[in-house]
C-alpha cells in the first residue's frame, strides 16, 4: 500500500501544473467562482437538460470533481464535512442543477476512490480526474463470473451521467444477496434520453441500462462499507454519509438564493412583490422564513461540526450522530421546501413567468422527492431519537 500511494503522490506532481496555481483558493474560494459561472448558464441547462460546457469545466478545472477523493490518489482534497457542506451550498446557490451533478459525482468519485480495489484506482485515476455518475438506489443483478461479475439492469435518475466518463451503481450478487457498488465506462451502458421532469432539468438525470457487463472484481466494492481502504477517518461515514452531506449543502444553497431572489424583487419595486416593501405583513413573514432557513442550516452545520470532530479524532460516528445526520438533512429539506411556496406566493407571477424564482421553486419540489429526506427515514431517525431503538445501526437509510 505505501507504494501504492506513493506512486500517486509523484503522478500528481507531474501531471497537475494547474494545482500549484489553484493552491492558494480554497475549495469553497473556488466554488464560489465556479457558482457564478453556473449562474449565468443555468436557464441554458435547464432548457437543454444538461449543464453547459463552460460549467463543466469550471468544475474540472477548479479540482471540485476531487473534493473527497482521498489525498493519496491523485488529485483528491479528501475535504472535511464543513467545508464540503459550503462547497455544495455555493455551487445550489448559483445553480440548484450544478449542485445536484457536482455532489453526486464528487461522493462516486471520492468512494470510489476509497473503496474500490487497487487496481481500479490506478487505471480510473491514474492520468486525470474521472466524472463518475450513477445510482446507488434499484439495484441490478450481478452473477459472479472470471474473477468479477457479470452485471445485468435498469436503473434511473443518474445525475450528470451525460458528462461522466464512468458509472457508479447498484447490484445484487446472485446466491448471496450481497449489494455491491459497480464502476464501469459509460460506454459499456445503453443511455436512456428521457429526462422529461419538473426541476433540475439540467442535471441529465436519465436513465441507463447494462445487460450481462463484466466488471472486474476490483472494480467493485461493499454498497454500505465504511471501511476505506485509503484514506482516513472521514471515509467512515460510508455513502450514506456522503450522501447526507450533499443533500444537506444543497439545500441550504437553494433556500439562500431563493429568500435573496425575493428580497431584491421587493426592493426593486418588481411586480406584485414590488407592493410589499411597506406591507407589516410580509415583513413578519420574510422574517419568520428567514428565522426558520437559518434554524434548520445552524442544524446542520452543528450536526456536521460534531462529526468532524468525533473524525478528527480518529473515531467513527456513533448511532446518534449518524441519526442527526438524517434529521438535520430531512429539515432543512422541507424546511426549504416552504421557503419555496412563501417565496413563489409572494412573487405572484413574476414566479409563474419563465425565470430565476420558477426555476428554483421547481427544482427545490424536485429536490424533495429524492429518498433521503423520505418519510420512512424520518420516521427511524423519530425511533431512535426517543430511545426506542435500543441496538440498533443505521445501514444505509434504514434502522437494522
Amino acid at each position: 500500500m505505501e507504494a501504492h500511494v506513493q506512486v500517486r503522490l509523484e503522478s500528481t506532481t507531474m501531471t497537475e501544473p494547474s494545482q500549484t496555481a489553484r493552491s492558494s483558493a480554497t475549495l469553497p474560494e473556488r466554488a464560489k467562482a465556479v457558482a457564478a459561472v453556473a449562474d449565468q448558464h443555468a436557464e441554458a441547462g435547464d432548457r437543454h437538460g444538461r449543464l453547459a460546457p463552460p460549467v463543466v469545466e469550471a468544475l474540472k478545472k477548479e479540482g471540485l470533481f476531487g473534493m473527497w477523493v482521498p489525498k493519496a490518489v491523485r488529485g483528491g482534497a479528501e475535504l472535511n464535512p464543513v467545508a464540503s457542506l459550503e462547497v455544495i451550498e455555493h455551487l445550489a446557490y448559483g445553480d440548484p442543477s450544478a449542485g445536484w451533478v457536482l455532489m453526486a459525482a464528487a461522493l462516486a468519485n471520492g468512494t470510489g476512490a476509497a473503496y474500490l480495489g487497487d487496481e481500479a484506482v490506478q487505471e480510473l485515476f491514474g492520468t486525470t480526474m474521472p466524472v463518475i455518475a450513477g445510482q446507488g438506489t434499484r439495484p441490478g443483478t450481478a452473477v459472479p463470473q472470471g474473477g468479477g461479475y457479470s452485471l445485468t439492469g435498469s436503473w434511473s435518475f443518474a445525475s450528470g451521467i451525460k458528462h461522466a466518463t464512468h458509472i457508479h451503481t447498484l447490484g445484487i450478487i446472485e446466491g448471496t444477496g450481497e449489494p455491491r457498488i459497480f464502476v464501469l465506462p459509460v460506454g459499456k451502458a445503453t443511455l436512456v434520453d428521457n429526462w422529461d421532469v419538473l426541476g433540475l432539468r439540467a442535471t441529465g438525470s436519465i436513465d441507463y441500462t447494462t445487460d450481462k457487463v463484466l466488471v472486474p472484481e476490483a472494480y467493485s466494492h461493499f454498497a454500505v462499507t465504511e471501511s476505506p481502504k485509503r484514506g482516513g477517518a472521514l471515509y467512515t461515514i460510508g455513502i450514506a454519509g456522503f450522501a447526507m452531506i450533499c443533500h444537506s449543502g444543497w439545500a441550504a444553497g437553494i433556500g439562500r438564493r431563493l429568500l435573496d431572489e425575493l428580497a431584491k424583487k421587493v426592493r426593486g419595486g418588481i411586480g406584485r412583490s414590488g407592493t410589499l416593501a411597506t406591507s407589516d405583513t410580509f415583513h413578519e413573514q420574510y422574517a419568520r422564513a428567514e428565522g426558520k432557513y437559518r434554524a434548520a442550516r445552524a442544524l446542520v452545520h452543528e450536526t456536521w461540526r460534531g462529526v468532524e470532530e468525533t473524525l478528527g479524532r480518529g473515531d467513527a460516528p456513533s448511532v446518534r450522530q449518524h441519526t442527526m445526520m438524517r434529521t438535520a438533512l430531512a429539515h432543512i429539506t422541507w424546511t426549504c421546501h416552504e421557503v419555496a411556496q412563501f417565496v413563489y406566493t409572494s412573487t405572484g407571477t413574476v414566479a409563474l413567468r419563465s425565470g430565476t424564482i420558477q426555476r428554483l421553486f421547481r427544482d427545490m419540489h424536485a429536490g424533495t422527492q429524492h429518498i433521503t429526506s423520505a418519510p420512512p427515514v424520518i420516521r427511524s431517525a423519530g425511533r431512535e431519537l426517543a430511545g426506542l431503538a435500543e441496538g440498533k445501526r443505521w445501514v444505509f437509510l434504514e434502522l437494522g
